[in-house]
C-alpha cells in the first residue's frame, strides 16, 4: 500500500471538512523556524515519518523559541527510521486539548465492506484499549449505519452542540477516505479542544495500489511499502509496470553485495507468490546471496518479462540468474521464454541462468531456452513443474561454480546495424518499435510473415502491417516471438526495439 505523511493526510482531512491544526511542513531548519513564527505561539515539531509511537523515539517536542524549533529540527533530520531518513519535519501550533477520541477508517476484508472504529480514548497504547472500541458497519455507497454512529456518540456523554459536531467527524471521515480510496484512514487522536472545537491532531493513510494510478493529485512515487526508500532501478520497474497492466511485475531489491561466506549474488526472477518462496529458500539453502525478489505472474506478455530480465540484470556482480516459480501456472510459459531469451541475447550473457518454467507449454519454452543457449557465451538451462527447486539449485550452483568466478557487469543491450540506414522500415508498436531492413525484405519474407503469424506482410515490395495502426501497436508480444524466431534461424533484418525509460542512463552512469 502507498502510504502517505502526516502532513499529506491533514490536507485531505482539510478538504474534506475537518478542522487541523495551523501550520506546515518544513525540509530544513530556516523554513522550519519561519513556519514557527508565522504561527506566533508554541508550537509542536514532529518528524514525518510512516511509524507509530514517534514520542517514544525522540520524534516529538514542543518549542516556544525559535532556537529550540531549530535545534529539534536539526536533531529530527538527522534521525533515520528503519532503513528510512527523516526528510521533513511537520510544525504546527500547540493544541489545548480537552478530550481525545480514535478514529479510523478501514477495509473489513472477511465483511468486504468498509468500516469505522470508533473509541472514546485517544492517543498512545489504544492498542491495549481495544475493548472499548466500536465498529461502525458502512455502505460502500450510503456511508457509515446511522444508527450505529447515534450509538458511538451517544457514548461519549457529550454536550448536544459537541456531540453534533462528532457525529459530523464520523461522516467526514468515510467522505475523505472515499475521496482518495484509501485503505485506511487514522486520526489519533481526534481531540476535543477547550474551546469546543473537533481537529485533527494526527492522521495517516494508505492508499489502495489500484487507485494510485486514478489520483496523480497525490504525487505518489510508488505504489509499494518498501523497507527502504525506493532505488533508482526500482523507480525504473515500477514505471514499466505501471506502463503494461498484462499481468503482474513486481520488483524489490534486497542486497547489493554478498558476505564472506556466500558463493555470491544471484539475480532470482520468480512467477507466483507461494512457488516464489520455495525457490528462493532453495538457493539460499544453497549458499547464495538473492540479490532481488522479481515476480512476473498472471500471464504476463513476452514484453513484459523482458524488460524484467534487463531490469534484473541492471544489477552488478551477479554470479548467476536464477529463476523459479509455482511450477504449475495456467500462464503460457512460451511467452516468459521468449522475453527471457531476448533480453539473454541483447545482453550477451556471459553467466550461469537456470530457469524452472512449470506449467502450460513447459516443453516450447524449455525448447525456446535451449535453442538459444547455443547463441550465448554462458550456459541457459531450462526445467519443467517435476524438476523441484531444490534439484535445480543444486545444478545452479554446479553451472557457477564452473564459471571460474565469473560476475555480472550490466551493459547497454546490443542491437543490429541496420537500424540506422537510410533503408529500413520502422512500425511503431506499445512502448517500442519494429525494425525491418528492406535491402534484405525479399530474403527474409517468407521467415517473417510465418513467425510473425501474419502480422507483417508484403505489399507491393515493401513491409507493412496487416492490421489496423492501434491493434497492430498491442502486437509487441507476437513480434517479440518473431524476432526472437529470426535470432535463432540465422536471420538478419528484423528487429523489435523495446523502450525501458531511464534503464539504460542509469546503467550508463554507474559502468
Amino acid at each position: 500500500m502507498a502510504r502517505l505523511h502526516e502532513y499529506q493526510g491533514k490536507a485531505i482531512l482539510a478538504a474534506n471538512g475537518f478542522k487541523i491544526p495551523r501550520g506546515r511542513a518544513a525540509l530544513n531548519g530556516d523554513e522550519a523556524v519561519a513556519a514557527a513564527k508565522e504561527l506566533g505561539s508554541e508550537v509542536v515539531v514532529k518528524i514525518q515519518a510512516w511509524t507509530t509511537g514517534r514520542a517514544g523515539i525522540g520524534g516529538v517536542a514542543f518549542a516556544k523559541k525559535p532556537e529550540e524549533v531549530r535545534a529539534h529540527t536539526k536533531r529530527m533530520l538527522a534521525m533515520k527510521v528503519g532503513q528510512f531518513p527523516v526528510e521533513a519535519v511537520l510544525v504546527e501550533e500547540k493544541i489545548d486539548i480537552d478530550r481525545e477520541f480514535f478514529l479510523s477508517f478501514a477495509i473489513d476484508d472477511a465483511a468486504r465492506a468498509p468500516v469505522i472504529i470508533f473509541a472514546p480514548g485517544g492517543g498512545t497504547g489504544i492498542e491495549e484499549r481495544a475493548a472499548a472500541t466500536r465498529r461502525i458497519p458502512c455502505d460502500v455507497d450510503r456511508g457509515p449505519l446511522d444508527s450505529a454512529v447515534d450509538e458511538a456518540v451517544a457514548s461519549c456523554e457529550l454536550s448536544a452542540k459537541n456531540a453534533k459536531q462528532l457525529n459530523e467527524s464520523i461522516r467526514k471521515l468515510f467522505n475523505a477516505a472515499r475521496s482518495v480510496e484509501a485503505r485506511s484512514l487514522e486520526i489519533n487522536p481526534l481531540v476535543l479542544t477547550k474551546t469546543g472545537e473537533f481537529v485533527a491532531a494526527d492522521c495517516r493513510i494508505t492508499i489502495d495500489d489500484y487507485a494510485v494510478a486514478r489520483h496523480p493529485e497525490l504525487g505518489i512515487e510508488i505504489a509499494r511499502e518498501f523497507d527502504h526508500p525506493p532505488t533508482a532501478l526500482e523507480r525504473v520497474a515500477y514505471a514499466v509496470e505501471q506502463s503494461d497492466h498484462r499481468g503482474t511485475f513486481y520488483f524489490a531489491q534486497l542486497a547489493t553485495a554478498a558476505p564472506k561466506d556466500s558463493k555470491g549474488l544471484v539475480g532470482f526472477h520468480g512467477a507466483g507468490g507461494g512457488g516464489s518462496m520455495m525457490s528462493m529458500d532453495a538457493i539460499v539453502n544453497a549458499g547464495f546471496t538473492i540479490a532481488n525478489f522479481t515476480d512476473t505472474s498472471g500471464n504476463p506478455s513476452a514484453s513484459k518479462v523482458y524488460r524484467a530480465a534487463r531490469i534484473i540484470l541492471a544489477q552488478p556482480d551477479l554470479v548467476g540468474y536464477f529463476g523459479s516459480g509455482s511450477g504449475v501456472a495456467s500462464q503460457e510459459q512460451y511467452w516468459s521464454a521468449y522475453g527471457l531469451a531476448k533480453a539473454f541475447w541483447e545482453l550477451d550473457l556471459d553467466i550461469p541462468v537456470v530457469i524452472r518454467l512449470g506449467g502450460n507449454t513447459e516443453d516450447r519454452a524449455v525448447d525456446i531456452l535451449h535453442r538459444m543457449s547455443k547463441l550465448l557465451r554462458s550456459p541457459v538451462e531450462g526445467y519443467r513443474k517435476t524438476d523441484t527447486p531444490a534439484t535445480i539449485a543444486t545444478r545452479f550452483a554446479e553451472l557457477v561454480e564452473n564459471s571460474g568466478g565469473k560476475k555480472w557487469k550490466p551493459r547497454i543491450p546490443r542491437a543490429p546495424h541496420f537500424i540506422k540506414d537510410s533503408a529500413v522500415v520502422s512500425l511503431p508498436v506499445k512502448n517500442g518499435s519494429v525494425w525491418i531492413d528492406t535491402n534484405q525484405w525479399p530474403q527474409i519474407r517468407g521467415a517473417v510473415e510465418t513467425h510473425s503469424g501474419g502480422l507483417i506482410i508484403d505489399r507491393e515490395g515493401v513491409p507493412e502491417p496487416s492490421l489496423a495502426d492501434e491493434e497492430f501497436a498491442t502486437k509487441d508480444s507476437e513480434l517479440l516471438a518473431c524476432d526472437v524466431e529470426c535470432r535463432l534461424s540465422g536471420i538478419e533484418g528484423f528487429y523489435l526495439e523495446l523502450d525501458i525509460p531511464g534503464l539504460n542512463e542509469l546503467i550508463e552512469g554507474v559502468q
